[in-house]
């Protein structure tokens, strides 16, 4: 399996070229539940800040990450937390 850190990270830097940027991995905190797998890589979160969030409520923003993040989503990611603001 590929860095799925790595790959949210890559695609939210193209997508956004945010100020301040911080993917975690917070699968070991979901060991045993719903979605986690052995590997891990499954729950991350994610605390970004940038300027294309300007003006926009806190769904668009989210929808914005998610739409950026679709195929992770659609796959290996079962879970994201979104911290997001502009500067």
């Amino acid at each position: 399996m590929s860095d799925v850190r790595a790959l949210i990270e890559t695609k939210l830097q193209a997508a956004f070229t945010p100020a301040e940027l911080d993917v975690i991995d917070d699968s070991h905190l979901h060991a045993g539940h719903a979605g986690a797998r052995p590997g891990g890589q499954s729950h991350f979160t994610v605390k970004i800040v940038a300027d294309r969030f300007k003006g926009q409520n806190r769904v668009a923003i989210h929808r914005m990450i998610n739409e950026a993040l679709a195929e992770e989503l659609a796959g290996p990611v079962h879970a994201l937390a979104i911290k997001a603001s502009a500067p």
